[in-house]
């Protein structure tokens, strides 16, 4: 596979940004998307380090979601900080997960994320809702390994 800029073009991530920026104008929570091509670890085990990597785990309220996506792999984790995690439902990244998941089988990749910012940004706007003294406390651009 080619490197990443082709799996999303800049127009696909200016929207994915976007997204995150809307998810979080109603939250105290963090979303953040991380890209890479390939891991030689478990999926999951490489989020978790992505996760400590963006220090997504220094956020005040532990509210923090990564969505990584390991591209040519077919791989893609969603987590949580333990705020988050102590709060939504117990099925609740598996069911964001299946609606990316549709998404993404039909190559829809953009929109598969859009879909899983959309639906982590209600969840958080619920359980963390947007306070008047809230800061951005992480970037909302795309990562990439």
């Amino acid at each position: 596979m080619q490197p990443d800029t082709i799996f999303l073009s800049k127009e696909d991530e200016n929207e994915i940004v976007a997204a995150i920026q809307l998810a979080e104008k109603n939250t105290s929570g963090e979303i953040r998307v991380h890209i890479e091509q390939t891991t030689s670890k478990v999926p999951f085990d490489r989020a978790l380090e992505v996760f400590y990597e963006l220090k997504m785990n220094e956020t005040q309220l532990q509210n923090g979601v990564l969505i990584y996506l390991a591209s040519a792999d077919k791989q893609f984790v969603i987590c949580g900080d333990k705020g988050i995690n102590e709060v939504v439902a117990t099925d609740f990244w598996d069911s964001t997960k299946e609606i990316m998941a549709a998404q993404f089988k039909q190559g829809n990749f953009k929109q598969g994320l859009i879909d899983g910012i959309t639906q982590a940004g209600e969840q958080l706007k619920t359980y963390f809702p947007w306070q008047t003294d809230d800061t951005n406390e992480l970037s909302n651009e795309i990562s990439k390994g």
